[in-house]
């Protein structure tokens, strides 16, 4: 068993795997540590991964699964419920000449169960909850959390409460009330449900998959790193942009490259050791604590109140945002935010590009992606993952207005005469 302890990010001290997400010395955050022995046969190792199941399961040696009772194993984990991952790279030549660049790669991780990258996260902290013997899960969501966890509950019969703000997209809304789970509107923004969230963690026993079980549904954000590496061939990419809301998944993702960098499981061109890719992370101008931070060269982020149509980013108070600022300054990447109308055109662009079809996190991703371009800041020779976290049905108001259609009478002359006005 690798997996190891809970460890705090900012003492170090250490605690047992169990529910718990704050250090009761400096209030720090826990973290999952691992014993990881490096492998003999490099080989061997990535051969086993490979014959693995098609999920995130595959990971299971690098993931915070004890195994035995009262719960599932990883490769039991991979049998039930609803295994997330595997989800395709796609190399977009389309969008890489409309940017000039020379090779760009699209992570669609829309094509997970419930259409998020959510669904990584949620696999790990629901099946660290079962090892744990909690019968009720629940969570704080801007809307794709909520999604997961409701389906999760429902998939492996554990009762579930979802808490989102009351004004959430109608999609989400019905994407989450129709697993039956017990949906709660909260008048307020994520900021106010989490700390709602945070107090009833020490009221009820349940398992809040993004509070008391954090440290473990965090890790399953690794897994978007080991396939990315793997999709690649045992290759790291030069630079990731990834959307920014709490910065958990732009963290985790740098940490999956650098555990696989460490054990020797990845290779390079020049056949030096690999260095870690460039990490740009991305936010809506209408929740930017993190982007702000970044380009007054703060070390901490000042909490704002979000108005964004990205809601799946309107974290206000990121509770990671001073290790994204790290993370970015440390790899010689950026943190950048865009518009509101930036965003809607980063939908657009990624649409008539590459045939994905993405929430408005995902427009906010491209449209850096494409600031980024712009300004020179990406080597053409770079090869460049775009990391896209949820399906654009999800936000359909986001792209309402942004293309016209025609109506004709049901003749050829109707056509060719609409044709000729459109023309």
């Amino acid at each position: 068993m690798a997996v190891s302890h809970l460890e705090c990010k900012e003492c170090k001290a250490e605690y047992p795997l169990e529910a718990l997400y704050v250090c009761d010395r400096c209030f720090g955050p826990l973290q999952v540590a691992y014993q990881h022995e490096h492998p003999e046969d490099i080989g061997e190792l990535r051969r086993r991964i490979q014959g693995g199941p098609q999920n995130i399961w595959r990971y299971a040696d690098f993931l915070p699964l004890a195994g035995g009772p009262p719960g599932p194993s990883g490769r039991l984990a991979s049998r039930v419920g609803l295994p997330a991952g595997c989800t395709p790279l796609i190399r977009a030549d389309r969008l890489a000449a409309h940017l000039g660049l020379r090779e760009v790669w699209v992570k669609n991780d829309a094509a997970n169960p419930t259409h998020s990258f959510k669904d990584r996260v949620v696999s790990v902290a629901v099946a660290r909850a079962r090892e744990l013997g909690f019968e009720t899960i629940a969570c704080a969501s801007t809307g794709n959390l909520a999604n997961s966890v409701a389906a999760h509950g429902a998939a492996l019969g554990l009762e579930s409460y979802v808490f989102i703000p009351a004004d959430l997209e109608e999609q989400k809304v019905l994407a989450t009330g129709v697993y039956g789970t017990r949906l709660v509107g909260v008048n307020g923004n994520y900021d106010d449900v989490n700390r709602l969230c945070t107090e009833l963690c020490a009221e009820r026993e349940w398992a809040f998959v993004n509070i008391n079980l954090r440290p473990y549904y965090a890790e399953g954000s690794k897994t978007l790193a080991f396939e990315i590496a793997e999709q690649l061939g045992w290759e790291l990419p030069d630079r990731c942009v990834v959307p920014i809301a709490s910065g958990s998944l732009f963290t985790k993702i740098a940490q999956g490259f650098a555990e696989w960098r460490e054990l020797g499981l990845l290779d390079s061109a020049s056949g030096s050791a690999p260095q870690l890719p460039r990490m740009s992370g991305a936010q809506a101008q209408g929740c930017s604590p993190v982007a702000s931070a970044f380009a007054a060269g703060d070390d901490v982020c000042r909490p704002v109140k979000p108005d964004t149509i990205a809601k799946s980013l309107a974290i206000g108070n990121p509770a990671d945002g001073p290790y994204a600022l790290e993370l970015a300054r440390r790899s010689g990447g950026s943190v950048d935010a865009v518009s509101d109308e930036e965003i809607r055109a980063g939908i657009s662009l990624l649409a008539r590009t590459t045939g994905i079809f993405t929430e408005t996190a995902g427009g906010v991703t491209t449209a850096v992606l494409a600031k980024l371009a712009e300004r020179g800041e990406i080597d053409p020779d770079e090869r460049v993952v775009l990391v896209i976290t949820g399906e654009g049905l999800k936000t359909l108001d986001a792209v309402r207005g942004t293309f016209e259609s025609i109506e004709i009478e049901p003749t050829v002359a109707s056509f060719d005469a609409a044709a000729a006005i459109a023309a």
